[in-house]
């Protein structure tokens, strides 16, 4: 500690700084105590600017002898002993990871809400435990239940239940599964305003380690192509790409039935009354439209420019009358180059027979490239069909390379003959017509046309939802057998994406999902001597941010047993 003196016009102002060097090697100050100005001290420990500026070095010392005796009071001493082995089955490892997890968790009040299922059941074990557990180890290891409970036993905060009870649970949590859900969007509120006037829905499907068909578990077209039986996920995720609803069917259910009971219970439970619903174009049949062209509601789904009728599909094809997004500028896209980055667009009016709409009619020389050289591959690969004798008689999946296969089954008289394969030049140059379009209809008649294409272009993050869940949360294959379960463990997954999704949130979506997962799986302490802990990871930008956002800070040298206990307070609002 020092003494800094600043002089201005009117006053002698004095200071108690302290000296400390930064993390880039600079050197600079900051103010511990302001003192006063002279004038202010010179009546208490005047009369002479000498005594005062006597005074404030002795002050500066006191300062000086105060900080060095708490930076001696935390410093920690324990000693180890090379001939000392260590004790038996003592754990000294631990997952902390799930701090920053749990901090959302109680932010959400999941408590409160295993607090009323508590009351309701009357059961005795802490469902509350059980619940927050199953959502952490699905987030940083995802494993089945039994292993689930297993690795909770790693975490700073031990499972004070046993693993029968996990089971017990799982038949309360699938029962309640949608109340659960409306409560926690209800609950979500606390932690900022939902961007739920924008609402994007989507299907996957997930399979299951068994073969037999049985109740909700059927077999269907999976989109992972598994010859195993299959159940369907309908999801609703907002405008900010956090996910909002669920809901489960059967395996063989067309996925377009699901939408509507479940938007019902948005509408209804969730009090969700005006919104723009989004989807592709499976999900947004005239019927899906229909019903949220009703009441408040809007919608904008994609449009298959192949199924447009005639004239639709000629204009929608014609080159002519695009303008640039940015600025309405006209544009003839057959000049523009391939490096050309930008996006072009027409609309005209298109009615059916029970609805006014918009049909918008994208280019993107960017996405014309992508196409073209994807289908050029494919071409490459139909012609070492052709040229193997290797070409598939049947063709199910429409990217199929076979498809640009053509057969010529007649002589040029008319006769029977041998079929002929051969390389369909008009099917490949049909195709290359719709590179870089893209359709979009809707019934918003008046809103910006750059608005709507940014609607519709979120909706990749709900196919980042189901990646997430399939991949880093391992939500298949399922090897629960009862429905009630079933429902239970789909319902752990969400509430994990949910939970994870208001935590990329709060960092602002700065880092990648690989980056945040890895970073928490790492966060973890060693034990030392039942005196403390101390942290086995390394301290980044994005530890640094998960602490300022969380409200409690773990990447101290040494953490006190009392300490990690206010730690773990704080984790749950509380501190």
């Amino acid at each position: 500690m020092n003494l800094h003196i600043t002089k201005s016009k009117n006053a002698e102002s004095f200071y108690i700084c302290k000296s400390y060097v930064k993390a880039n090697g600079s050197t600079t100050s900051t103010i511990v105590r302001k003192l006063g100005t002279l004038e202010q001290l010179l009546p208490e420990h005047g009369p002479t600017r000498e005594e005062v500026v006597a005074w404030a070095k002795n002050e500066a010392k006191i300062e000086t002898e105060k900080y060095k005796k708490e930076k001696e009071a935390k410093t920690v001493l324990i000693p180890f002993h090379a001939d000392r082995q260590l004790d038996y089955g003592k754990q000294t490892f631990f997952r902390g990871g799930y701090l920053f997890i749990q901090s959302v968790y109680y932010q959400l009040q999941m408590n409160k809400i295993c607090r009323k299922l508590k009351q309701k059941y009357k059961f005795k074990y802490d469902i509350n435990a059980i619940l927050s557990d199953l959502i952490y180890t699905r987030i940083l290891e995802p494993c089945s239940k039994r292993s689930s409970y297993k690795a909770a036993s790693e975490f700073l905060e031990k499972p004070s239940y046993k693993l029968h009870d996990v089971y017990r649970a799982l038949d309360v949590l699938g029962a309640e599964c949608d109340l659960i859900q409306a409560e926690v969007y209800k609950n979500s509120h606390y932690l900022g305003k939902r961007n739920d006037k924008i609402l994007y829905y989507d299907c996957s499907n997930y399979y299951f380690e068994m073969e037999q068909e049985e109740g909700s578990k059927k077999y269907g077209k999976s989109k992972e192509h598994r010859p195993n039986p299959i159940i369907q996920m309908g999801l609703f995720m907002d405008g900010d790409g956090i996910p909002l609803a669920f809901s489960l069917f059967p395996g063989n259910a067309n996925e377009q039935t699901s939408l509507k009971p479940l938007e019902k219970k948005v509408l209804g439970d969730f009090e969700c009354q005006k919104f723009i619903y989004c989807s592709d174009a499976g999900l947004g049949s005239e019927s899906i439209r229909e019903y949220n062209h009703m009441g408040e509601r809007a919608y904008i789904v994609t449009q298959s420019i192949k199924k447009l009728k005639k004239e639709e599909k000629e204009w929608a094809l014609n080159p002519q009358g695009f303008k640039r997004v940015s600025d309405d500028t006209p544009v003839d896209i057959t000049k523009l180059s391939e490096d050309d980055k930008g996006l072009y667009y027409k609309d005209e009016p298109y009615t059916t027979k029970k609805l006014h709409q918009r049909l918008i009619i994208t280019y993107s020389p960017k996405y014309a490239l992508y196409q073209k050289s994807i289908r050029d591959k494919q071409v490459e690969r139909a012609q070492k069909m052709l040229d193997s004798g290797k070409s598939k008689k049947n063709r199910k999946n429409p990217n199929d390379p076979a498809r640009f296969i053509g057969k010529i089954a007649v002589t040029e008289e008319g006769e029977a003959a041998d079929i002929q394969q051969y390389l369909d030049e008009k099917k490949i140059s049909d195709e290359a017509r719709y590179d870089g379009l893209y359709a979009v209809c809707t019934d918003l008649l008046d809103d910006e046309v750059s608005d709507i294409l940014e609607v519709s272009e979120g909706r990749w993050q709900i196919e980042e939802c189901f990646r997430i869940m399939k991949t880093d949360f391992s939500a298949r294959p399922v090897y629960l057998q009862d429905e009630n379960r079933i429902r239970a463990h789909f319902l752990i997954c969400f509430l994990a994406l949910t939970l994870y999704r208001f935590l990329e949130k709060k960092l602002d979506y700065k880092y990648t999902c690989g980056e945040l997962l890895d970073t928490l799986k790492a966060m973890n302490f060693a034990e030392i001597q039942e005196q403390g802990f101390i942290p086995l990871y390394r301290r980044e930008f994005i530890t640094d941010a998960l602490h300022e956002v969380c409200g409690f800070r773990t990447d101290y040298q040494f953490i006190t047993k009392s300490s990690m206990r206010t730690i773990q307070k704080k984790s749950k609002g509380k501190e």
